[in-house]
């Protein structure tokens, strides 16, 4: 998937395997991976079926060409629901690289015939989440306390 400045491709289980290792590539931006990723590449071990499509993606920054993030769908979906996730490293914070490629991956999603909604969820000390969702579009559905839950159909 391409957007105006990034390109979504999952990942290869060589690079998960790297991340997992803590091996670095040339082509990851200097603070790539971050947490969320090395659990997403240890997940990925364990359900190679994230590796396709409808799973998890790299983020890469087209002008530079370096990953920066990952993104991905929590597939299969369940009663028509499937949970997306997203992080970008923290120097391209404030790019709105986040919400560019929340809305690329769920508008892809939404032409499953399995999907009838995208949900996610959020800590509530993460405002800078819950901006990335709402500029995606997302509807808040559920205040939990702690837990947002947002969706989009």
């Amino acid at each position: 998937m391409t957007t105006d400045r990034l390109l979504l491709r999952p990942w290869t289980g060589a690079e998960a395997a790297a991340v997992r290792a803590g091996d670095r590539r040339p082509d990851w931006a200097g603070d790539f991976p971050a947490h969320g990723d090395v659990v997403i590449a240890g997940l990925l071990a364990e359900r190679p079926d994230w590796l396709t499509a409808f799973g998890h993606h790299l983020v890469v920054e087209r002008a530079t060409r370096l990953v920066v993030g990952s993104i991905g769908l929590f597939w299969p979906p369940a009663d028509g629901v499937v949970e997306i996730g997203y992080g970008i490293v923290p120097s391209r914070h404030g790019r709105r690289y986040a919400a560019e490629a929340t809305v690329a991956l769920t508008g892809f999603a939404l032409t499953s015939p399995d999907v009838r909604s995208v949900s996610a969820q959020v800590e509530r000390s993460n405002p800078a989440s819950v901006r990335v969702l709402e500029a995606a579009g997302f509807t808040l559905v559920a205040d939990e306390g702690e837990v947002l839950r947002f969706s989009r159909s």
